[in-house]
């Protein structure tokens, strides 16, 4: 199976774009879906991060509360690292699983970590959602109420834009509208195409 890896920073519209490879009959692993997977109610992750963090982290029904987690753990790097030593190889492990499973011409890994935790390595090409970084903090801030000091942590702890960009093997300008990014997607699209077809299958 070809694999596209779709990476970029917070509020840069990963899942803009990765909703309209989807519409075009490309199956989708999400690191971000796959996260929530495994810390739902009743599994062992969720266990370990309630013993960790105390009840503050959970709702009044037993779901992560993932601001309130987010919030501890981007202020206390050591409570971070703790976190993310315990889900990465699980969500690591899940997402090639599903790759394995995906059916159709090529799969698209979106993932916002590509670039820090060697998700690469799953990946034939790369793929960037790029973006200013003034405008990854508003579109956060609009989109999930968190504050500027918090975001600009999560940002702080990803890869740079120079960064990301610097491993790009295709790129996607999103500070324009909605028809610009479509047209860019559905370019993307018939060049994976002709790559997947090109690509040896798995043995």
């Amino acid at each position: 199976m070809f694999v596209v890896g779709l990476t970029g920073g917070i509020g840069s519209g990963k899942t803009a774009v990765s909703r309209r490879f989807e519409a075009l009959g490309v199956p989708v692993v999400d690191a971000d879906v796959v996260a929530r997977q495994v810390v739902e109610p009743g599994s062992p992750a969720l266990e370990r991060i309630r013993e960790h963090f105390s009840e503050g982290v959970l709702t009044a029904d037993g779901q992560l509360d993932r601001a309130a987690l987010r919030r501890q753990v981007f202020a206390r790097p050591e409570d971070r690292a703790w976190l993310e030593a315990l889900l990465h190889p699980l969500i690591g492990q899940r997402m090639q699983e599903e790759l394995d499973r995906a059916d159709g011409p090529y799969a698209l890994l979106v993932s916002p970590l590509l670039v820090e935790r060697g998700s690469r390595d799953l990946c034939h090409r790369v793929l960037v959602v790029d973006v200013p970084e003034a405008l990854q903090l508003q579109r956060t801030m609009a989109r999930d109420g968190s504050d500027a000091q918090t975001i600009e942590r999560i940002m702080a702890a990803q890869a740079s834009r120079e960064q990301r960009l610097a491993v790009a093997d295709d790129l996607i300008d999103n500070r324009g509208d909605e028809a610009s990014l479509t047209a860019q997607v559905n370019a993307l699209h018939r060049q994976y195409l002709r790559c997947a077809a090109a690509h040896p299958p798995n043995p």
